[in-house]
């Protein structure tokens, strides 16, 4: 059973601060924490996803940037990566992790979830209800039934 997951994109002040707290949200009794692959330490989330996750009720400010490490990929017993390209980013910080490594993004149609850094508000909405439609389906996937 998956009790920690961790959630990874790039810069970690954008998708993965948000699909954590939509999947801490949805799932309360796990411990789901996020990290990025190229994350400047400290960085605030980006102002952009704290303005679409607010218009939605979820609330990612105070989030600050977490780089990567092999000690978080250990410690995880799932990890969830926005990019195909990102299992293998992963895999490079600790070779063990490739197992438990997938899409955020694996029971939609389109898997990959796109970064909407320095774009367009229309772009980080799509984004944003597609996190919000992938944390659905994991949620769900992650439930444990008799």
């Amino acid at each position: 059973m998956f009790q920690k997951i961790l959630i990874v994109c790039v810069g970690n002040i954008c998708r993965s601060p948000t699909a954590e707290r939509l999947l801490q949200q949805k799932m309360p009794h796990l411990q789901v924490f996020s990290a990025g692959l190229k994350a400047a330490a400290g960085k605030d989330a980006d102002l952009q996803a704290i303005r679409t996750a607010l218009r939605h009720g979820l609330i990612i400010a105070g989030h600050t940037a977490r780089p990567l490490t092999a000690a978080m990929c250990e410690t995880a017993d799932l990890i969830l990566v926005m990019e195909p390209r990102h299992i293998d980013e992963v895999a490079a910080v600790l070779p063990a992790a490739r197992s438990k490594t997938m899409l955020l993004g694996q029971w939609l149609p389109k898997q990959h979830i796109p970064d909407p850094y320095g774009q367009s508000d229309e772009m980080f909405e799509a984004v944003y209800r597609l996190i919000d439609e992938a944390v659905e389906q994991w949620a769900f996937r992650l439930t444990v039934r008799p």
